[in-house]
């Protein structure tokens, strides 16, 4: 007589555990090859990406009616300041021009040119001094 091996409960589980997995990863398969599927997975990513920007708005909203600042105020502010930096550089930059300009002249010539020369020449010392 023929002993039939009969598998433990333990084999029986992992029999029936990996036929379901074999059976769902055929059908995920047979589901993801569909042009459908990656039609739906578009429209959800849009729903998904509108809904956020729904949100951060709402978002955005509340803190200006809590006069708080939010993230459009900081980029303005940001845009701003980009400005004035930009503007600032300028400015030193003509300044360190004409300062190599005037400390390129002869300095007899600048006070001897007009009365007043001695008088601006006595005023911008005294600036510098303090």
């Amino acid at each position: 007589m023929a002993e039939e091996r009969h598998p433990t409960p333990t084999e029986q589980v992992k029999r029936l555990y990996e036929d379901s997995e074999q059976r769902t990863a055929q059908a995920f398969e047979q589901l993801v090859s569909r042009d459908s599927f990656g039609e739906l997975l578009a429209r959800l990513t849009e729903n998904v990406v509108g809904v956020i920007k729904i949100g951060n708005d709402a978002f955005d909203l509340v803190l200006r009616n809590l006069r708080l600042a939010g993230r459009q105020d900081i980029t303005r502010l940001g845009r701003q300041l980009a400005r004035t930096e930009d503007k600032l550089e300028l400015v030193l930059q003509e300044v360190e021009r004409l300062s190599e300009q005037v400390a390129a002249q002869p300095r007899g010539r600048s006070s001897s040119s007009n009365g007043r020369g001695s008088s601006r020449g006595s005023r911008s010392k005294s600036r510098s001094s303090s």
